[in-house]
């Protein structure tokens, strides 16, 4: 029940350089999250992950489950880049990129500042007993809340089953869509109470990314970091005493005002820290007033505040760089050469070669062929020279959008491609109105002449 106990932070409103910047970017991804699933290229959603039914969607790019090896590896990569960006940036991503911090400093926090006020005026009308003002106040914000959370459990939806379906869920009756309306209820409720009761403990606690650092991070690492050298011993600014023998700090405690997260960060390096960069700036405002050099608490290496010179070894991140570019090419390469058809023949079980009146050899196999493009495709199934195809039976080999055929063949090899093996490997292309969309191979079963 400690979770249930806790007390919850009050910051500071935050402003600066650095939060102008935040507030751009923040603007910027939280625009692309919400137009991208609503985006069409090649006819297909731009950004699809419908798990339901295992189909995969980015910029055009339509994955099965046939391409898992494509999915295992890019993940391999992500988790690469993750390590490689913490090496040389530590937790920039929670602070600047993460989803929760990005909603809740921009969105939730904000609404939170415009109705019930700054830190101060939050922590008095908490305290305060019920009245109409605090029920006003309190039921507006947790309307708000509940609203934007509906608002992005729906955009979430959207990427897990797909806009026209969620359109479908939201204009058609209840009874209809019974399981999606239970899931945009879900979802909003989920929303609501990470933003108005989990907030930061969603970074602090439950994130393991954060508590990933102390392994990830080294001492080039750049962090959000308090020039301790520079600034202690910390002593209140007075100006009657301008050759006072003190650090830079004056020891306002603004930089702990302005942590979502509640630190200090006078006392080191912390897994809480999300690198917001809120302290950066609220100190170089405060070293301003006092005509001090900027920058007491801002982005530095442990190797920088040990020995007062920046001169970082990144032999390691330059290391994992070299495998992230390499992987890259790799699964560039793999992209470039993935087909739009995937094919798989395998002979008949159970069937062995049979000889022809005429002395040729024919095999029977079955073939499946999946369509990974969104359109309906002719299919010409062509063998190597030396070999012809005959269908059980006579169709036209059509295969609707994202599906898949079955269809049985026999392959014939002449008389005279007599084989000195008993075992031959075949190869097949597939071809779509003249151009080649997939290719596969299997084994040619005959006796030895």
């Amino acid at each position: 029940m400690q979770i249930l106990s806790r007390q919850f932070i009050y910051p500071k409103r935050a402003s600066g350089p650095l939060f102008r910047r935040r507030g751009i970017v923040a603007a910027f991804l939280l625009g692309l999250l919400a137009v991208s699933p609503f985006l069409r290229f090649k006819g297909e959603q731009l950004v699809l992950l419908n798990v339901l039914e295992r189909k995969f969607v980015f910029f055009g790019l339509i994955f099965t489950p046939q391409d898992f090896y494509l999915a295992a590896f890019a993940m391999l990569l992500f988790i690469l880049f993750v390590v490689l960006f913490t090496l040389r940036f530590g937790r920039l991503w929670c602070g600047w990129a993460c989803p929760q911090t990005i909603f809740m400093e921009m969105v939730f926090r904000r609404i939170e500042y415009w109705i019930e006020g700054d830190a101060a005026a939050q922590k008095k009308l908490d305290s305060q007993s019920w009245n109409r003002v605090k029920f006003s106040k309190k039921a507006a914000k947790h309307v708000l809340f509940f609203a934007v959370s509906f608002l992005i459990a729906n955009i979430f939806l959207a990427y897990v089953i797909g806009s026209d379906q969620l359109l479908k869920i939201l204009s058609e009756p209840m009874h209809v869509h019974i399981s999606g309306f239970a899931a945009v209820v879900l979802f909003t409720s989920v929303f609501y109470f990470v933003f108005s009761y989990l907030r930061e403990t969603v970074c602090t606690v439950i994130c393991p990314y954060g508590r990933l650092q102390n392994v990830l991070l080294d001492k080039d690492s750049l962090v959000v970091a308090y020039n301790s050298a520079r600034g202690e011993p910390r002593a209140k600014h007075q100006k009657s005493l301008p050759d006072m023998p003190a650090g830079d700090c004056v020891d306002c405690s603004l930089c702990v005002q302005v942590c979502p997260t509640g630190i200090d960060i006078r006392k080191g390096t912390q897994l809480e820290c999300i690198n917001c960069t809120a302290c950066i700036d609220v100190c170089n405002t405060v070293m301003l007033k006092t005509k001090k050099a900027p920058d007491l608490i801002g982005f530095y290496n442990a190797r920088f505040l040990e020995t007062g010179k920046a001169k970082p070894q990144l032999l390691k991140q330059y290391g994992y760089a070299t495998v992230v570019v390499a992987g890259l090419i790799l699964f560039g390469s793999m992209l470039y050469q993935r087909q739009p058809v995937d094919a798989t023949i395998l002979r008949a079980s159970g069937t062995l070669y049979q000889v022809r009146p005429d002395g040729s050899v024919s095999n029977l196999y079955t073939a499946t062929l999946i369509n990974k493009t969104n359109r309906k495709i002719p299919i010409r199934l062509l063998v190597a020279a030396g070999y012809r195809i005959q269908y059980i039976q006579k169709k036209e080999l059509l295969i609707d959008k994202e599906a898949t055929t079955n269809f049985s063949f026999f392959l014939i090899r002449d008389k005279k491609w007599a084989s000195t093996s008993y075992k031959t490997d075949v190869s097949f292309s597939i071809h779509t109105n003249g151009r080649l969309v997939g290719t596969a191979s299997t084994k040619f079963f005959s006796p030895i002449e």
